[in-house]
């Protein structure tokens, strides 16, 4: 992780480094003024990137402390960037610079390492703290970004349950993810054995070895075939 070493202007506190990426030169220039004017000294801008790239080689040579980063850049976005600049020895902080929009923004850089969101509309003193504070190992998620978070993972939930439930159900030998499925379905253990030409003590045996292994009894078992939503049976 990057360490802040030079000092600022008063001599006391150290002065961070920070790269702006950004595919609008606008913005770019905005954000620069906006640090290096409103900071005093506690924050000086070291370089700006119109990609995410050209902002990953820059960083190599350049070691900043944080990295603000855009997100929809043509070529590397600012995911895969933010990706990129967390396997760097020393790696920057990275703040996710957006207005944040599309679905699962929030989640896909979390997962990527970035550790907060900076608005582009957000107060200057507010991105200055935003900035400082990550340096001291806080997390910076403004209130956009937490309700977006809560919302993707509200999203993906159901998904994750049911591959839960299908990967358990595939962990089974095949004979008794069968019996489960008829159980599942109403079946009495006379009619599974009659459908799996095998006898109802197998049948039962199968059940009981597959309810050992999911630490599940018969109706929990029918709410896992739920939750897998598998295809309908022939």
């Amino acid at each position: 992780m990057a360490t802040v070493s030079e000092k600022n202007n008063d001599g006391e506190s150290p002065t961070i480094r920070v790269s702006i990426i950004d595919d609008d030169p606008m913005i770019c220039q905005a954000m620069s003024l906006i640090l290096n004017d409103y900071s005093h000294g506690r924050i000086t801008v070291v370089s700006t990137s119109l990609d995410g790239s050209s902002c990953v080689e820059r960083a190599r040579k350049e070691h900043p402390d944080v990295v603000l980063m855009d997100i929809a850049m043509p070529g590397t976005d600012g995911i895969e960037a933010t990706r990129q600049l967390r396997s760097l020895s020393p790696a920057p902080h990275v703040l996710i610079l957006t207005s944040l929009s599309p679905s699962g923004t929030v989640e896909r850089a979390v997962e990527a390492g970035a550790e907060g969101f900076v608005s582009k509309t957000d107060a200057p003193d507010e991105i200055l703290q935003r900035i400082i504070a990550v340096c001291k190992g806080a997390p910076q998620f403004n209130i956009a970004s937490q309700k977006q978070l809560i919302s993707d993972l509200n999203a993906s939930r159901p998904h994750y349950r049911h591959d839960e439930a299908r990967d358990l159900l595939n962990m089974l030998p095949e004979r008794e993810r069968e019996a489960v499925l008829l159980a599942a379905e109403g079946y009495t253990n006379a009619e599974i054995a009659s459908r799996m030409f095998i006898s109802e003590r197998t049948a039962k045996a199968h059940l009981s070895s597959a309810a050992d292994k999911l630490n599940m009894g018969r109706v929990q078992m029918a709410r896992l075939v739920e939750r897998a939503d598998l295809p309908s049976r022939l």
